[in-house]
């Protein structure tokens, strides 16, 4: 037994091991192509390697041993290929799975850096000018009563803006949070636009801008969360008004097809450059031409608010360029047939 080990060892290693190393070869080149067919080669170069040394231990010749290594191997193989198979695509999908969570994160970092940057910055602005002016009051360097009472006010206005500053923080933590759970009923989408364009009435007034409402006498009834739906339409619709230029128009139509409602807001901003287009529902993303914020400007997250609270309610909003400006299209499920929203 020994004698004959010691005689087939050296033609064992000098077929086998020239086909294990070419098989490992094969491996590592396949490795960056295909995590499936890796684990089929990772299978199959040992069962080769062994059959080739087989073969060359019995002098190239058959006898009942080879045949039975054969079947051995054949019968191996039958079985830890199709393993190796599933076992490859399993692995590839789990590495997918993970490069897309750390690109995920990783933008989730950079948004909430942005973010940090940006409200600093916007938060610092008002800071500064209320310390500077109530300063100027307690100080008695301003001591005209009108001109105290116009300080006052303007203290007033930028308290007022950080305060929706910091609901806005609140509202954007809530809607993309990913367990956020509504109520979801009939909503009047209607009634829902009209409080929305009612709350922006004065805004748009003074950029005179005109909000108008295509037929929102035949609009449907859809299935969300009405409170939530008019934060998503007051939030889209001050973005338009804000971006269309005075004696423009923001244009608001609705229809329902194959069971869903379909919301259309019109501006005539201008255009949206396509680069900004992917990125427009990101935590804090302005775009190009809002780098510089002003005090009419907002903080980068009614945007990312809408997108999350039309996730929450089961529906969908998107953006494209249309017509001298662009369109925002809100996606919402019909309400089942007979229910009625309840009176306001």
């Amino acid at each position: 037994m020994i004698d004959e080990l010691v005689r087939s060892a050296p033609v064992a290693l000098l077929v086998s091991l020239p086909i294990a190393g070419l098989g490992a070869l094969v491996v590592l080149r396949l490795r960056r192509r295909s995590l499936t067919a890796t684990m089929v080669a990772l299978v199959l170069v040992p069962l080769l390697a062994a059959l080739a040394g087989v073969v060359a231990v019995s002098g190239f010749m058959y006898t009942p041993q080879l045949a039975g290594t054969v079947a051995v191997c054949l019968v191996v193989a039958t079985v830890t290929v199709p393993a190796g198979m599933l076992l490859g695509r399993a692995v590839g999908h789990e590495a997918m799975w993970l490069s897309e969570a750390r690109a995920a994160e990783r933008r989730s970092e950079e948004a909430r850096r942005r973010l940090v940057a940006g409200m600093s910055h916007d938060l610092r602005s008002p800071l500064a000018g209320i310390a500077g002016m109530t300063d100027a009051v307690l100080d008695g360097v301003v001591r005209d009563p009108v001109e105290v009472r116009d300080y006052l006010a303007r203290v007033r206005r930028e308290t007022v803006r950080m305060t929706a500053m910091v609901e806005d923080l609140f509202e954007v933590s809530r809607a993309t949070s990913g367990t956020l759970d509504l109520a979801r009923g009939p909503v009047a989408l209607a009634e829902a636009a009209s409080d929305a364009v009612g709350a922006l009435a004065g805004a748009a007034r003074e950029a005179g801008v005109d909000v108008r409402a295509d037929d929102p006498e035949r609009w449907p009834t859809v299935l969300g969360s009405d409170p939530d739906l008019t934060r998503v339409l007051r939030n889209v619709l001050a973005n338009a008004v804000r971006h269309t230029p005075p004696g423009g128009v923001v244009r608001l139509s609705a229809c329902a097809a194959d069971g869903v409602a379909r919301l259309h807001i019109d501006d005539a901003c201008g255009g949206i450059p396509g680069d900004d287009l992917p990125r427009l529902f990101e935590i804090g993303y302005r775009g190009a031409a809002a780098r510089t914020p002003t005090a009419e400007s907002g903080a980068g997250l009614g945007l990312a608010i809408a997108h999350g609270l039309m996730q929450a309610q089961g529906g969908e909003i998107g953006i494209t360029n249309h017509g001298p400006g662009c369109r925002v299209e809100l996606v919402l499920p019909l309400a089942p047939a007979g229910a009625t929203a309840p009176v306001r």
